[in-house]
């Protein structure tokens, strides 16, 4: 923003205060909404019309008396000693009239110091212009919030058909995506859309809970990273003196719950994963995890469905404005971009071995043909023959499950925590559910032998140390390994993610649309200067480490710390001062 308009509204902040009025208030009178107080002056003028009028008399205007809201200021149309301004607040736009007959004249005052952003309360009688705009007109006004940075306003306009149309200076949508607060200021659409997703989250509480189902809350830092195949978020915990890591997957805690007693339990909370950023993914997302004891992936399957299509029955109701049990199968027909998504209709399911032979043309468990195959289609090669089907499946079967198809029965190697078919070993009680191309739900038969889970573990761990796997896990998780030996139940899991949820059900296409924050890259951010800082949280976090007990016992450590305290003191005098006098680690 120019400094030139910073100056001028910084001006007329002093000049409120100057008047013996805070720029900043703190505390606001009572209000009411304004699409609240429109609708009443709207039943209001509808019994106006049929109210009996005497012979020869003018019937009165209708009016709401002594009525009060507050929000932020829009438009300023002045015209000589009257004055409109548009006040928005969450739920829409009032008109208010100002003039200093009816509010006074320290009111116009405060009024001479307004800009477009500033906060205001105001009271008056509601009532309806000649021109037919429902209109405040006030008789107290007091200001709330000076606004020092210009806000990019929404403009409405005619074309030349008559229409009424939408224009914004706001338009470049890397901006739009930093500065999510201007987004929703100006534009409705957006805020009506996350104003859907929270109708969905409320849904999916409202149908768990109907289901018998316990909201908890578990861990986010987690000791050992598991619960799914995913590069974690390292932390460092310096009390502890351990490495922790930001949660990937809440499933091994909520299992925990299951050998406790519980027996249904869900949580809706972030994951994260370290992980590249496309229209699909981001570094921190919502899920939804549930756990039911004596269930299994046929079940997990029913309440998929039923979870998935009583959201977007939510969706659609809101829209349509009626009860989302008035909704036929063939109201719930969402457009997705180009594609026409049919969520009235039972779900298909496909066998994932035969998924692979009819768009691959290979036999699951043939070695020699998913390799061929994976490299005729330039696919990475590696010694993970499951994790290569894999692959080879999401680059041949995958684009083609448009319409919302549960993908059933893995292959047992590429999932640990899955209970294996009785009359197959080879495959296990796992599906996944895509839309468009696109995962929304993974879910199985929960594995509960403890020592089978142990071997399984193991095995997970060594493989990904011989192919150098950043994604699998680098150790066993014994505690949950001991849940098991404490007894779970046979049962049912299930994963659905939110955000690509709701950008279904809100026809939008990147998952930034649906996340109020997105991650991004620093804007303007010294790259050089991040890595020396990160370098030297590092070097630090090292120190740290020195003092820790169980390094302190062991064998040679007087000599391990000598040689690390000085690449610690080599590593601060590099970074921190580039002038410092450095001896290089190698010559001590």
């Amino acid at each position: 923003m120019s400094n030139e308009y910073r100056r001028a509204r910084e001006q007329k902040r002093d000049a409120l205060a100057s008047l013996g009025v805070n720029p900043y208030a703190v505390r606001t009178p009572a209000r009411e909404a304004v699409a609240g107080l429109k609708s009443q002056f709207e039943d209001l003028e509808a019994k106006a019309k049929t109210a009996p009028v005497a012979a020869g008399a003018q019937p009165e205007a209708p009016t709401l008396a002594g009525r009060a809201v507050a929000g932020r200021v829009l438009a300023n149309r002045k015209m000589g000693k009257a004055v409109f301004v548009d006040v928005y607040d969450q739920t829409g736009k009032l008109q208010v009239y100002l003039n200093a007959k009816q509010v006074g004249e320290q009111a116009m005052a405060v009024y001479d110091n307004l800009d477009l952003g500033d906060f205001v309360w105001v009271r008056g009688n509601v009532q309806r212009t000649r021109t037919g705009e429902v209109t405040l007109f006030a008789t107290e006004l007091k200001f709330l919030t000076k606004a020092l940075a210009v806000p990019p306003l929404p403009r409405e306009y005619k074309d030349e058909q008559g229409n009424t149309r939408h224009a914004t200076a706001f338009a470049d949508v890397e901006q739009r995506y930093r500065q999510r607060y201007l987004d929703l200021m100006v534009h409705g659409d957006v805020r009506a859309r996350f104003e859907l997703r929270s109708k969905v989250l409320q849904g999916i509480r409202e149908f768990l809970g109907q289901k018998g189902y316990l909201e908890v809350e578990t861990p986010m830092l987690h000791s050992i990273p598991g619960g799914a195949r995913a590069r974690p978020f390292i932390t460092h915990h310096n009390a502890l003196h351990m490495n922790m890591y930001m949660r990937i997957a809440p499933e091994l805690y909520l299992k925990r719950l299951l050998v406790g007693g519980f027996e249904r339990v869900f949580e809706i909370n972030r994951n994260f994963r370290n992980e590249g950023i496309d229209a699909t993914h981001n570094p921190e997302f919502t899920m939804m995890e549930l756990y039911e004891a004596y269930g299994d992936y046929h079940s997990m399957m029913e309440i998929t469905e039923g979870l998935i299509r009583h959201a977007a029955r939510l969706v659609r109701s809101h829209e349509k404005g009626v009860a989302p049990e008035a909704l036929a199968p063939a109201d719930l027909v969402f457009h997705w971009g180009e594609v026409v998504i049919d969520l009235g209709q039972p779900f298909r399911r496909a066998r994932y071995a035969d998924l692979l032979r009819e768009h691959a043309g290979v036999d699951l468990h043939s070695r020699d043909a998913v390799r061929a195959k994976a490299k005729e289609l330039g696919l990475e090669l590696h010694d993970d023959h499951y994790k290569l089907a894999d692959q080879l499946l999401e680059a041949t079967a995958l684009p083609k499950l448009v319409q919302p198809t549960f993908v059933i029965d893995y292959p047992t190697a590429i999932c640990p925590l899955t209970k294996a078919c009785e009359d197959n070993p080879a495959i296990c009680e796992r599906f996944e559910l895509f839309v468009n191309a696109v995962e929304f739900a993974n879910a199985f038969s929960e594995l509960n032998e403890p020592v089978e889970q142990l071997r399984r573990f193991e095995e997970q761990v060594a493989m990904g140390l011989k192919t150098q796997d950043v994604e699998a896990p680098k150790e066993v998780d014994h505690d949950y390994v001991h849940a098991l030996e404490a007894g779970m139940p046979p049962a049912g899991g299930l994963g659905v993610g939110i955000d690509r949820l709701c950008m279904l059900l809100t026809n939008t296409h990147t998952i930034r649309d649906v996340l109020l924050f997105p991650h991004m890259k620093r804007e303007g951010h010294d790259q050089a200067a991040g890595a020396k800082q990160r370098a030297r949280i590092a070097a630090e976090t090292l120190l740290e480490e020195l003092t820790s007990p169980e390094l302190r016992r062991l064998p040679g450590f007087d000599q391990l710390a000598k040689q690390f305290e000085h690449l610690v003191e080599f590593s601060r005098k590099l970074l921190g001062n580039p002038h410092a006098e450095v001896v290089p680690p190698h010559s001590k």
